[in-house]
Parts: C-alpha cells; sequence; structure tokens
C-alpha cells in the first residue's frame, strides 16, 4: 500500500518542498502525460544525475496540505521532537526538523497560515526543555546554560537530502546541509562558526533536574 501509493509521492527537488501540491504527484502526473505510475517514477529518479529522490510522506498529508500539522503543532499539549534516533538513516532524513520549521513555518509557506517567530523558537526551546525537565536551560536568563544559535534568518536555506556512505562497511545514511547558521554556542563557548567546528568541546552528558 505504501509502495503503490501514487498520490502521495512527490519529486523532492532542491530546494525541497515538503507541502507539495496534489497536481505535482506522481498520479497525477502519470494521468497527464499518460503514463504508468511506475514509469513516471523511474524518470524521477533520474534526474539530477541520478541523485532525486521521491517523497513519500507516511500519514498526515491526505489532503496534501500541513493545515492539520499546524493545528496539532500548536495545540498546548504538543511537544516538538524527533523520533527514530537515526534507526531509519537510510529513508527518512529528520535532523532537518528545527530548521524546517523555521524556514518553512515562520518565514516560507505560501499554502496556508505561517507560525509567529516566536512562537516557533518557544516550541522547540523553552517547552521541549521544560517537558524533559531539563530546567537550566532553553530560555535565555541569568544563570541559565548559555546554549544558543546565531542565525542569519534571511540567509537560512535548507538544501536537498543527500545519500552518503560513510557509516561503517560503506554503510549508508541520508544528510542534508543547511545555510544560515553563523555560530553554535554550547556553555558559553562557540562550537561551530558559519558550518566549521572551532575544535571546542564544553558539552557534558545532559541529565534532568
Amino acid at each position: 500500500m505504501i509502495a503503490t501509493n501514487w498520490a502521495q509521492m512527490f519529486p523532492l527537488n532542491d530546494p525541497p518542498d515538503y507541502e507539495p501540491a496534489p497536481e505535482t504527484s506522481v498520479a497525477a502526473i502519470a494521468a497527464r502525460d499518460g503514463k504508468r505510475p511506475e514509469e513516471v517514477v523511474y524518470d524521477m529518479l533520474l534526474e539530477r544525475d541520478g541523485k532525486q529522490f521521491v517523497f513519500a510522506p507516511l500519514a498526515n498529508y491526505v489532503d496534501c496540505n500541513f493545515d492539520a500539522l499546524r493545528e496539532m503543532m500548536l495545540h498546548p499539549n504538543t511537544v516538538q521532537g524527533l523520533s527514530d534516533g537515526g534507526a531509519h538513516c537510510g529513508l527518512i532524513c529528520d535532523a532537518s526538523m528545527p530548521t524546517f520549521l523555521l524556514t518553512h513555518w515562520v518565514r516560507d509557506r505560501k499554502r496556508g497560515e505561517r507560525i509567529p517567530l516566536e512562537q516557533a523558537v518557544r516550541l522547540q526551546t523553552a517547552n521541549t526543555a521544560a517537558v524533559y525537565g531539563l530546567h537550566d536551560r532553553g530560555t535565555l536568563e541569568v544563570g541559565k546554560k548559555a546554549d544558543l544559535n546565531v542565525i542569519d534568518f534571511d540567509a537560512l536555506h535548507l538544501h536537498a537530502p543527500e545519500m552518503v556512505f560513510d557509516l561503517p562497511a560503506n554503510g549508508r545514511r541520508l544528510v542534508q546541509r543547511v545555510d544560515g547558521y553563523r555560530a553554535t554556542v554550547v556553555n558559553g563557548e562557540v562550537t561551530f562558526e558559519d558550518g566549521e567546528h572551532t575544535g571546542a568541546l564544553p558539552g557534558k552528558l545532559v541529565r534532568a533536574s
């Protein structure tokens, strides 16, 4: 059912569009071009020198928009987070979620309402820290951990995912690069500057209080 749900498959271009319109689906393209959906998928995968991806959302996209997701994200009982912990690193790329929250939901969304910047930041900082009992971080206050990202918001840009084979035995994983992070500060020390590691390693094991 998942592998042949052509109405829920879309080309994932560069830059990637994670809220594609229904007329861009494999089913819609096949109907317009008089082709079998399988042919359309094979043609897609040959694009970008054979590095094209097909976006196939597993849930929450039956209406071909993110309106239901926005409603869930803004519910007071919702907490932003990631899943899998790398268990499916050759199939999905979750690491871009915090950046996508800022680029798509705050700045770029065109097919529905957006989310205010201050609310998006709170969703993935103070709210998440509070749920896990990390009361020493999550907000910029005197006495709190000085963990923060310095972001060029206008230049923030997610690139298309790419497959790399750098795990043991040439195992594969998806990575997704991003532009726009000027600095990452951990415990008051700059650990990354313009995407380059500074050599500083101030991080420690995180425990809830």
